[in-house]
């Protein structure tokens, strides 16, 4: 069998460089295209040469369109507005869509519905293996434990990190709900500041941590009179994320259309 085609977007920033790096070195796949936003410096260069090592006859296009069309799969890092764009791009090409983007609304996700109706979509707040058995587990102890056990999902990120809470902090918090019967909407507290009160029982509140080049740390804390229980995953190495959107995006070759995560991917559900 051929292998697979993949197109990277948002091919200039870490995790795309991190995405083409992990693919050069596979066998079970190929880089067939390599996107960045218009007005990028990348544009119209050898994506080799812009990495700074040798030529590898892909060039960095704005033209999602032709390359997406060649493609079996697009790995997407970028932002809700650009990931709206090339979910619909990668319904047209029936190409799995394999989107990490965070910060997404519900207009976004909307859309995202539509396009997957047409092709396989793969999406994740976090791609890691660790962190979705987090999920797993954060959702059997909020269902063992009562509502007189206060949960704080707590997280830390980089200073460059643009939305917060981090998507991985809104998963463990739906899990958090799911457990516990409910929808993270009507347990939510948002960051605390000021006189808040003492906080209601059953909710579960959100703590965010930016600085430095923290790649990502959660903590999922429940609290109760004379005890804790914390649950905690620690990335050191963006890799992880890299190396979950490229077997999420073999898992997905042969699957239908419809919304899948990597609980799906793993087979944790």
């Amino acid at each position: 069998m051929e292998k697979p085609g993949i197109v990277v977007t948002g091919v200039s920033g870490r995790m795309g460089q991190m995405l083409v790096r992990l693919i050069g070195e596979s066998d079970k796949m190929q880089l067939v295209g390599a996107v960045e936003r218009p007005g990028s410096d990348w544009i119209g260069r050898d994506l080799g040469e812009a990495m700074g090592g040798q030529p590898t006859g892909v060039i960095v296009t704005d033209d999602a369109v032709s390359v997406i069309a060649k493609a079996q799969a697009v790995i997407d890092f970028t932002t809700p507005a650009a990931t709206v764009a090339f979910a619909e791009l990668a319904a047209q090409a029936r190409a799995v869509h394999v989107i990490g983007t965070t910060g997404l609304r519900p207009d976004d996700l909307s859309a995202i519905s539509r396009a997957a109706r047409h092709a396989p979509i793969i999406r994740a707040g976090n791609m890691s293996l660790g962190v979705n058995l987090l999920l797993g587990l954060t959702r059997k102890v909020a269902a063992a434990l009562g509502t007189d056990w206060d949960i704080e999902v707590v997280e830390a990120h980089h200073r460059h990190k643009v939305d917060a809470p981090s998507g991985t902090a809104l998963m463990l918090g739906e899990a958090a709900a799911e457990g516990r019967g409910a929808t993270l909407d009507e347990l939510r507290v948002p960051a605390r500041e000021g006189m808040t009160g003492a906080r209601k029982e059953g909710s579960i509140g959100f703590a965010a941590i930016r600085g430095g080049d923290v790649v990502g740390e959660h903590d999922v804390i429940f609290a109760a009179p004379g005890e804790r229980i914390v649950l905690r995953h620690l990335a050191t190495d963006r890799a992880i994320f890299a190396r979950g959107a490229l077997r999420a995006a073999l898992w997905g070759q042969d699957k239908g259309p419809g919304e899948y995560d990597m609980m799906d991917v793993l087979g944790l559900d």
